[in-house]
Parts: C-alpha cells; structure tokens; sequence
C-alpha cells in the first residue's frame, strides 16, 4: 500500500512539531525543514488544524505548535481517515473488473489493508519522533538554529 503525498506530508509536518519544544515555526519554516512544497503544506497545515491536532496563530510571535491531541494521535486512526475508506485495487473504477463479483483477490487486498492500520494503529505521533528519529529532526539545519 502507498500514502497519498498528502498524508506523508501531514505526518512528516506533525513529527517535525513534536520536536519544536518551545518554539513555534512556521508554515514556511516546517515546509523547507521537510522537504515539501510550501503551498502543499499550507493546505495540510490547515487540515491538520481543522482536525484540531496542531494550532496555527498568525503575525508576529505567531506559528505553529502541536497540540496535545496532535501529540497522542494514532498513526492508525490519522493514515486511515488521510487517506480515505477505499480500496486498495479500485475494481470499480471507470474499467469495472470482470471479476469483481467472485474476487478472492479484493478480500485479501482489505484484510491486508486492515492489518496495515492495524499495525499503525497503536503508535502515535509521540512514538514516532522516539530515537532515532527525533535526533535527527533537531539535526536539520533550521530546527539547530532555532533551539
């Protein structure tokens, strides 16, 4: 199974804040440490504060920071609702599938696709940015400069 570019980018910007500590960079800041264009991340950032995992103030002082349900946020519940109820074979699609109605194959497809959240599911944001990964996000350059 592949993520959306979308969710990749919503969980690297939510890991990149759970190591921010005090500081509070912005959209521009978080975009250029992970890699992604700006105008893409401003959508997730404006999603992900939608969905109340992080908060966003504007002007000076202003930025972004995690909140304490984007910290404890299974990686499971976010991943599935990012990317949507779908399957992972679109047998329907505009070339239905002939063999879609005595497919064993997109029954094999959901159960995998149930294990994949399954095993993301007990994991949260916080678990993510555990060693090594959370060194390595203060590393970059731009996060260094901040602490």
């Amino acid at each position: 199974m592949r993520l959306l570019r979308s969710t990749d980018m919503a969980l690297r910007v939510l890991m990149r804040l759970a190591v921010a500590g005090g500081s509070t960079p912005t959209t521009r800041e978080v975009a250029a440490d992970m890699g992604v264009p700006y105008t893409h991340a401003a959508k997730i950032v404006a999603e992900l504060q939608h969905r109340g995992l992080l908060t966003a103030r504007r002007g000076r002082g202003g930025g972004l920071s995690l909140t304490e349900a984007g910290r404890n946020a299974s990686i499971g519940a976010l991943v599935r609702s990012l990317e949507g109820e779908g399957d992972v074979a679109d047998c329907d699609g505009t070339t239905p599938c002939p063999l879609s109605s005595d497919c064993r194959l997109r029954g094999a497809l959901r159960r995998a696709q149930e294990a994949f959240y399954a095993t993301l599911g007990p994991l949260t944001v916080a678990d993510m940015v555990a060693a090594p990964t959370g060194p390595l996000l203060l590393g970059l350059p731009s996060v260094r400069a901040a602490s």
